[in-house]
């Protein structure tokens, strides 16, 4: 249990020093991670409406934070550069996200223009029952690549990193809440980059 700490710790010190620089994606994490709290309560009477928040509010503020805001030059707090980072990354890089994502759109034009699935479940009627639907299929696509990237893990790295990589992903709301939740005031005062990003392992 206590390697399995350790590791789950580093996974989440090297998110944060290496892709957490600016205040900016750090408000945007904030604001990820309440909502993926909402979505998290959801999950027990409302399952698409939590799919449809987890992708539509939580991943895309998430996710733009690091696609438009986060530096992708030469890191030398961290002495690192943006293509080693990319590498050793042990979660979705932007590469892998690029792919995700792209699924994650294709999927919802896929719906919109065959109700069916191509027969794989009832065609919906209606704006209501399409949202009620694309929710659910966002909710699967969100659990398979979770399920996938720890499968993946496992057989390319070991079995304690992929499980740890999967609890770090169901824990960042969290975890992230109580990191980022000064970043907003922090980004008011001292403008888009974080001083102390990489200061704070501990």
């Amino acid at each position: 249990m206590t390697a399995f700490k350790e590791t789950l710790k580093e996974q989440r010190w090297d998110e944060h020093r290496y892709y957490h620089h600016n205040l900016v994606n750090q408000s945007l994490h904030l604001l990820s991670a309440i909502s993926f709290l909402f979505a998290y309560a959801l999950l027990f009477w409302a399952p698409w409406l939590a799919g449809l928040i987890g992708w539509s509010i939580s991943m895309t503020s998430r996710q733009i934070g690091h696609f438009f805001f986060e530096p992708k030059g030469y890191d030398k707090v961290n002495q690192a550069t943006y293509e080693y980072k990319e590498e050793i990354k042990v979660g979705y890089n932007l590469k892998r996200k690029v792919i995700l994502h792209a699924i994650w759109v294709a999927s919802t034009i896929t719906l919109y223009i065959e109700p069916s699935l191509f027969g794989l479940c009832k065609p919906y009627v209606g704006a209501a029952e399409f949202l009620h639907r694309i929710g659910q299929v966002w909710l699967y696509i969100g659990a398979l690549g979770l399920a996938f990237r720890s499968m993946q893990l496992f057989f390319t790295r070991d079995l304690m990193t992929g499980l740890a990589w999967a609890t770090k992903i169901l824990t960042d709301p969290f975890h992230d809440i109580k990191l980022y939740c000064k970043a907003p005031l922090h980004l008011l005062n001292q403008g888009m980059t974080d001083p102390v990003a990489a200061d704070n392992h501990g």
